[in-house]
């Protein structure tokens, strides 16, 4: 039991109750209560080695799980690093950590091996805690939870509101993070958000328990918790907003060349890509393919806010992508493994089309079925790979074979393969 268990006996804090309300809004029975403050406060933050120190000490002796939060400057800052890590565990408290005042949370991260971690969207802040030395070897994500039971709203003030019946107050999450000191409120709302994960995560298990549901939840997070880190992506640029309008080789080639010269910059000045150049001006540039900077500053995104030495420097890049012979310049849609996009299967392989629509459907009637997305139920992707190329012989065993070989669980596996095996043994008749 929590410590907010405890004081729920006493005070006005109360669980309602965890089944997924079928309209989206709370389960709770009277109105939900706002949280406003912390139950010990704002604890000051931690920003020096004696004084993780103690905050490692006290973590270690705390019991249960622990709720694990950190805080980025997107759209502020170069890259995802974290720039507030909070945390909560019965016996223990919240502490609230400055890893930019203490870069190494590894020893935090050794103190807490073995204890199951409680985060919210857990694949989102995993990649930054990372970095600072805090890998959990169990977890439980109360968002990956929520899609899993059902809930039509997984945001955590959504669930908090409709499992726990306590309203958060969001209004800091998108503030910029870096900034130093942090203002009392948005240290406010950072305590907040691991106030309650407790509290959700043990209301979550059981309505997962209810549904029959628990072990699925626990493969998942097994799944995520010993997950590899991410290769990093190839060819970013071209994920550049607008894409879709740059058809020529020589067009994608100056697209390349901003978006590196972009990305040198904001990596050097510590702040986001978008906030140096945005990718609207990139676009503009790569369709119009300029022929000096008093032509690349009659577009937009390069007007009289850009100076003289900065329109230099991106005229210089479309002049190096201009200056590409064609070898050098790059194909115009990224290589892929893998089926093609479906909408060429009709023409392609007419028979996998039919495959891929009555396997669709399938996994459709048993998502809606068992109650939860049908990317949680299965990945979009691993239908298609099955479906373009299916087993020689089509049966339970093989169809489960090729399920687990692209990577679906065991859970995964065991709900699909019957729907699948019908899909596909119909259309091969």
């Amino acid at each position: 039991m929590t410590d907010a268990h405890d004081t729920a006996a006493d005070s006005s804090l109360r669980t309602t109750g965890g089944a997924p309300p079928d309209d989206g809004g709370s389960s709770a029975t009277e109105a939900p209560i706002p949280l406003l403050e912390p139950r010990e406060g704002i604890p000051p933050v931690v920003a020096d080695e004696a004084a993780l120190a103690r905050v490692i000490a006290a973590f270690e002796a705390g019991s249960g799980p622990v709720a694990v939060d950190a805080e980025r400057a997107s759209g502020y800052r170069y890259g995802q690093r974290a720039y507030l890590v909070q945390l909560r565990r019965a016996g223990s408290g919240t502490a609230l950590i400055d890893p930019v005042a203490c870069p190494d949370l590894s020893a935090l991260g050794d103190a807490l091996s073995g204890v199951e971690w409680v985060l919210h969207a857990a694949t989102q802040d995993l990649p930054c805690l990372r970095e600072i030395g805090m890998v959990p070897t169990r977890l439980f994500d109360t968002e990956l939870a929520g899609r899993l039971a059902g809930f039509p709203r997984v945001g955590l003030g959504a669930m908090v509101e409709s499992v726990l019946g306590f309203v958060l107050e969001k209004g800091h999450s998108a503030v910029d993070w870096s900034t130093r000191p942090l203002p009392e409120p948005w240290l406010r709302y950072a305590a907040l958000d691991v106030e309650l994960l407790v509290d959700l995560r043990d209301a979550l298990e059981k309505e997962l328990d209810r549904q029959g549901k628990l072990e699925w939840a626990r493969q998942e997070f097994d799944a995520i918790a010993s997950a590899p880190p991410p290769e990093p992506r190839k060819d970013p640029w071209r994920r550049t907003s607008g894409m879709h309008k740059v058809r020529r080789r020589r067009q994608l080639a100056v697209v390349r060349e901003l978006w590196q010269a972009r990305d040198r910059i904001a990596q050097r000045r510590d702040v986001s890509p978008g906030k140096v150049l945005g990718d609207a001006a990139i676009v503009e540039a790569a369709l119009a393919l300029p022929a000096d900077v008093h032509a690349l500053a009659a577009l937009n995104g390069f007007g009289h806010r850009v100076g003289k030495r900065q329109l230099e420097q991106w005229q210089a890049a479309v002049d190096r992508a201009k200056a590409l012979s064609e070898a050098q310049l790059p194909q115009p849609g990224q290589s892929v493994t893998g089926p093609p996009p479906p909408r060429a299967w009709a023409d392609k392989d007419p028979a996998a089309a039919a495959r891929l629509s009555a396997a669709r459907a399938a996994v459709s009637a048993l998502a809606e079925r068992v109650s939860m997305p049908q990317e949680n139920l299965i990945t979009p992707d691993t239908v298609r790979r099955v479906c373009w190329e299916p087993p020689a012989v089509v049966d339970a065993e093989s169809v489960a074979a090729a399920l687990t070989a692209h990577g679906a669980r065991q859970w995964q596996v065991e709900q699909v393969t019957p729907v699948l095996v019908e899909a596909l043994a119909a259309k091969e008749a």
